[in-house]
């Protein structure tokens, strides 16, 4: 895991080298500003890496315009931060506290700059990858969500923003720091609000807040990609790697976060390479990054509706009404959750009924019993995050026992730990409450006992439905929906469908493992029966 220090001069510990500088002058531009001068608001686009050569730059609030960072950056230092390579929305207002000269260089060129000079990509990426985590881990942001303590609506958006890496401060609804917020902007009631810059966003949703941010990726009409892949999880963001990697013009599509299901678990211990472990959500944000540092564009939320094949490409119906076109196609939609039949169950759905056990979900059962509904890893290690805030976890599992779908050292750990009971042949039976869940009953299965929990929150982390009702037509799927590939179903090689130029990779695909480790290898190795197709 990246450290990041606590203001923005400890970020830049190694400096740009001289001929690094001299890169960045050949392809930028010299501008200067008076002191006073606002530099970037909140909301513009961060698609410049300005490298200080004189002067001084300070982070400000757009209302007050009081300072809100202690340190300032100076001579040898350059802005920007993971957002400057796709133009994302800043999230800052900085302005020049001293006359200031910078040389101006467009995130376009930046990006092949890196892909010339590695030395030089390691120092701007390590800079731009702590200042990301030490925004969103010190909520040093403009964006305001008040009330997701308590409002749905506030709720998905503070959810979308935390599995995205977008830095965003909670505030409680019924607190002195939300109405000050309210009365810095002249917001009226005492109600949930999203702020944006000291600007109200109505009706706040995560597509909304997606536009707003710059992260949705509007790509020109008349342009043809190598590769669209669909899916932001371990063999989305993998295939994103490497299609990069090789030159290709790449877009991941992904309809929530990227992470995917792999995204929400807290803790994976058996990746190779992370002997301490790491969150599937650190783990798929550092590929991010890394395709993004060769060119790989990102867009979300944008869920790919229908496909059609006309002329030998691909065009691909989005839900924001717009339609790619595409040489290649690689689904790594991954699976789902299974929605289970439980009354009431859509009504609890984010008001205590979660699909993730991250650290934004775990502040909703903080010192409340939680239920966690599953058998497999994913579960297992929900479990264990959530007991560090939770009063008790009950696990309900629906078999007599956890060897068939648990790895040995999870299951170990969660019969040896006080906090948690595994109840065996165990299931949900009602959900109590009535704007927000307060109660869960639950029935074990061979016995025919009833027992309640009084409990805010319920993760249910069981059956994998595969996402590819999109893709139903255009290649061939199994009984129950599970991508087919390789010569034995029309396929030219192991990952490829049905249709010539349709890849399929990850928990998606048919007889596949189903381990983050197997989908990134997956991802990885697939570009090469891409690039076979793309240079027939």
């Amino acid at each position: 895991m990246e450290s990041f220090a606590n203001d923005l001069s400890q970020m830049q510990r190694t400096p740009l080298q001289a001929d690094h500088v001299e890169a960045l002058r050949k392809v930028g531009t010299s501008r200067t500003y008076a002191a006073g001068e606002t530099i970037i608001r909140p909301g513009d686009p961060l698609d410049e890496l300005l490298y200080i050569e004189s002067g001084e730059i300070e982070v400000v609030h757009p209302v007050t315009q009081q300072r809100t960072i202690s340190a300032t950056m100076g001579p040898s230092q350059f802005t920007g931060e993971i957002g400057t390579l796709s133009g994302a929305a800043s999230m800052m207002q900085m302005r020049a506290c001293a006359a200031s000269t910078v040389i101006v260089v467009r995130n376009t060129d930046l990006i092949k700059l890196m892909s010339r000079i590695p030395e030089m990509s390691d120092i701007i990426l390590t800079v731009f990858a702590a200042r990301r985590r030490g925004n969103v881990e010190l909520e040093q942001t403009e964006l305001k969500l008040i009330g997701a303590d308590v409002d749905k609506n506030i709720q998905k958006v503070a959810i979308f923003a935390q599995r995205n890496r977008i830095a965003a401060q909670l505030i409680d609804l019924e607190s002195a720091e939300a109405d000050s917020e309210r009365a810095s902007c002249d917001l009226k009631g005492c109600g949930p609000a999203v702020i944006f810059g000291g600007q109200v966003i109505d009706d706040p949703t995560p597509e909304k807040l997606a536009r707003i941010l710059g992260l949705e990726l509007l790509i020109a009409n008349d342009e043809v990609v190598d590769v669209l892949i669909v899916g932001g999880g371990p063999a989305g963001v993998a295939a994103g790697v490497y299609a990069g990697a090789e030159g290709l013009s790449a877009v991941v599509a992904e309809d929530i976060a990227i992470g995917g299901q792999a995204g929400t678990s807290s803790r994976i211990e058996n990746y190779m390479g992370f002997p301490t472990g790491i969150s599937g959500g650190d783990l798929v944000w550092r590929g991010e990054v890394q395709a993004m540092k060769f060119g790989t564009r990102f867009a979300m939320p944008l869920r790919i509706e229908a496909l059609a094949c006309r002329d030998d490409r691909f065009y691909a119906t989005c839900s924001n009404g717009r339609e790619l076109c595409a040489r290649s196609i690689v689904v790594a939609t991954g699976v789902q959750y299974r929605k289970l039949p439980i009354p009431r169950l859509e009504e609890f759905e984010g008001a205590g009924v979660y699909y993730a056990a991250t650290e934004m979900e775990s502040r909703f059962c903080r010192n409340s019993e939680a239920v966690v509904v599953g058998g497999g890893n994913s579960a297992g290690q929900a479990a264990m995050f959530l007991s560090r805030a939770a009063a008790h976890v009950h696990l309900l599992v629906r078999s007599g026992s956890l060897a068939a779908s648990m790895s040995n050292y999870l299951s170990s750990r969660l019969e040896a730990d006080p906090r948690i009971t595994i109840h065996y042949q165990t299931e949900i039976a009602e959900l109590h409450g009535d704007s927000r869940l307060s109660a869960v009953t639950v029935k074990n299965k061979s016995e025919g006992t009833l027992h309640r929990y009084e409990c805010k929150a319920v993760f249910i982390m069981a059956g994998a439905a595969p996402n590819t009702d999109w893709l139903a037509g255009h290649a061939a799927l199994d009984d129950k929906g599970f991508v087919l590939t390789g010569p034995g179903h029309g396929g030219r090689s192991p990952f490829e469908t049905s249709t010539h130029g349709i890849f399929a990779v990850g928990d998606v695909r048919a007889g596949s493992v189903k381990r983050v480790a197997s989908s990134v290898g997956e991802g990885s190795v697939v570009m090469s029966a891409v690039w076979n197709h793309l240079n027939q």
